[in-house]
C-alpha cells in the first residue's frame, strides 16, 4: 500500500485494475474489522480511499490518452 503516482503510471491497465481490486478488498476487510471492533485504525480508511482515487485517476488518464 502507498504507491506513488509515478509508480502507478508505469503499470499496465491490467496491473492497475488488479491493484484496484486489491485496494477494494483491503478497504472491505478494514471496514469489517472496524465494524466488529477488531481494529480501531479508522485513519487507514481515508488512506485507502485516497489510494483508490489515485489508481482510478491514473486509469482515467491512460484511457484519455488513447
Amino acid at each position: 500500500m502507498g504507491m506513488k503516482t509515478k509508480d502507478l503510471r508505469t503499470k499496465s491497465a491490467e496491473e492497475l485494475n488488479q491493484e484496484l481490486v486489491n485496494l477494494y478488498q483491503a478497504r472491505f476487510g478494514l471496514k469489517m474489522q472496524i465494524a466488529t471492533q477488531q481494529s480501531n485504525k479508522t485513519s487507514e480508511l481515508g488512506k485507502l480511499r485516497r489510494e483508490i482515487a489515485r489508481v482510478k485517476t491514473v486509469i482515467a488518464e491512460k484511457g484519455a490518452a488513447k
